[in-house]
């Protein structure tokens, strides 16, 4: 699964009084509208495909308004001069000043994408009167120019719409944007793919594996005699310090960066008992050191 990639070179430090722009664009069928909607929810005023013409003049209209200081405009492929516009829009907004604007660009692999479009019944834009693999195929070479502008790629393709609706929350929530750092923790199987979402990943298949204790196998990471048996293990310990002694040096210097959130990755075998316990007792020691911290596990269930 391909790793989200964060444009570091791109992104300036903003003033804390400067209105935000997120642009939410990418392929057709990769969750655009979860993402708008979600933002709604958290507080943001959103504007579904605003011509890239006028981005400009929003930009200019929300200078001052304390309304409107968290905007996000989807714009994609229904624009007719989109591909001959937006990156010479983009640039000239970003070079202005005055307002801290990104790119959010969402993608998912071609086989989830033709199954969201049977699953819908839409048509592709690109491919109104022909299978959905031919227009999503053009939409991703054509947009491939926009992709290289983005300051974050988002691989939905292992998303439920909860679970974008989550990563979504966590990361733009503007509740969370007076805290200097928000942390997630996720728990995961090896033999479902790495969490593309993650920053730092940290494998713990090399714990002995409760799962293949029988009492225990049925059971999760959650479970008093699983966290039991794990914490047996000298190296259950002995890992747990050094993670915490690496995460407590480079967490702060994170912040330092500006960086306002920090997804961390703990992977097993199968994501049901070794990294679930980790996950659990790593967001609870971030926790008390006065972090805030949401712990996902994200194939609990498989």
């Amino acid at each position: 699964m391909p790793k989200p990639k964060r444009r570091r070179g791109a992104r300036r430090q903003r003033s804390p009084q400067e209105p935000r722009i997120l642009i939410i664009t990418g392929l057709s069928g990769s969750g655009k509208t979860h993402v708008a909607r979600a933002l709604e929810d958290i507080g943001w005023f959103c504007v579904d495909n605003l011509p890239s013409a006028l981005i400009p003049r929003f930009a200019e209209l929300i200078r001052g308004s304390e309304e409107l200081r968290r905007s996000a405009l989807v714009v994609d492929m229904r624009e007719r001069e989109f591909l001959k516009q937006f990156p010479h829009v983009f640039r000239q907004l970003r070079g202005r000043g005055g307002v801290a604007a990104s790119v959010l660009f969402l993608e998912a692999d071609e086989k989830v994408l033709v199954r969201r479009f049977s699953e819908t019944r839409r048509p592709h834009p690109l491919a109104i009167n022909q299978p959905a693999i031919e227009g999503i195929r053009e939409e991703r070479e054509a947009l491939k120019p926009i992709r290289k502008m983005a300051d974050l790629i988002l691989d939905t393709s292992d998303y439920t719409v909860h679970q974008l609706r989550d990563y979504i929350r966590e990361h733009y929530d503007v509740r969370h944007e007076a805290a200097p750092l928000v942390l997630s923790v996720t728990s995961f199987g090896y033999k479902y793919g790495v969490p593309s979402e993650a920053d730092l990943v940290f494998d713990v298949r090399f714990l002995p594996n409760p799962n293949f204790v029988p009492s225990l196998k049925p059971l999760t990471g959650n479970h008093a005699p699983v966290i039991r048996y794990m914490r047996r293990q000298k190296d259950t310990a002995v890992f747990l310090d050094k993670l915490k002694s690496f995460l407590s040096y480079v967490v702060p210097r994170y912040i330092k960066e500006g960086k306002s959130y920090l997804t961390i990755g703990i992977g097993c075998t199968g994501g049901r008992h070794r990294s679930v316990m980790i996950a659990n007792a790593l967001g609870e020691a971030l926790s008390g050191e006065g972090y805030p911290v949401r712990v996902r596990h994200r194939d609990l269930r498989q």
